[in-house]
């Protein structure tokens, strides 16, 4: 039995989320059909995050466990041949160690979120970005998002459908930024709720439209009650970006 370590980006428009589902298609049903069409083997694939119905991932690492022996570069373009038409793409495989896991290794992830700022309606970055027509003062925004930095109680952001164990995770970073008409808001964090990420940028675009102060956003997270949330970004605009390993156990 041989473990493969996956990078995959995913366009998650035409899924239900990375998870399998009963009710649709998912990514991970994707390519593990995609993996059993190649070696008849039924096979689980874990990745280091579950992302929702509509996000998208440029480096989503995952890993899956195969018995008949193939190379790594020989799977990976077996797979890729078999997702097609999906919008799924592995974009590196390699042999890891049995005891390395993509979710249960990882040690960190990032995300990105897109918001183009303009009037003018979205043509092709249409469901891979949130459209916000009123202006946004970014710095603002920015401002408010490093109150959010550091260990903190983020049930306010935390969908009620969430597993995790406690509402209390470390963040890293919380950046945002501007390019013309796009603006970006980058996270960082170990681990993360469901629904954390688009919850901060929810309530951050609050703030960069004026609707809430730079002081409203700390409120709301030492309110500690998903009710004093301002507004659920939607899923649209974000991306999973990677995860990172310790050295010994990243696959490399």
């Amino acid at each position: 039995m041989t473990r493969f370590a996956l990078t995959v980006e995913y366009d998650g428009r035409p899924f239900m989320g990375w998870q399998r589902q009963d009710h649709g298609p998912s990514v991970q049903q994707s390519i593990e059909e995609a993996a059993f069409a190649i070696t008849g083997e039924r096979t689980a694939v874990h990745a280091a995050g579950r992302t929702d119905a509509g996000v998208h991932a440029t480096a989503m690492r995952a890993h899956l466990d195969i018995a008949k022996p193939i190379a790594a570069f020989r799977l990976s373009e077996a797979l890729n041949a078999r997702l097609r038409p999906n919008p799924v793409a592995i974009l590196a495989c390699e042999e890891v160690a049995d005891d390395w896991h993509a979710r249960f290794s990882c040690t960190g992830r990032s995300y990105e979120y897109r918001i183009i700022n303009r009037r003018a309606p979205l043509t092709w970055e249409k469901g891979l970005a949130w459209q916000i027509a009123q202006p946004l003062d970014e710095a603002a925004m920015h401002e408010a998002a490093q109150l959010l930095i550091g260990q903190h109680d983020f049930t306010t952001f935390r969908s009620a459908h969430c597993q995790s164990a406690s509402p209390v995770k470390t963040l890293n970073k919380l950046d945002v930024l501007r390019e013309d008409d796009l603006v970006m808001v980058i996270a960082q964090a170990r681990s993360f709720l469901h629904h954390q990420v688009r919850s901060m940028v929810g309530c951050l675009a609050m703030v960069g439209l004026g609707r809430w102060s730079v002081a409203d956003m700390g409120d709301a997270l030492l309110a500690a009650d998903r009710a004093r949330l301002g507004l659920n970004a939607p899923p649209d605009g974000l991306f999973f970006m990677g995860a990172s390993y310790p050295p010994t156990t990243d696959g490399r």
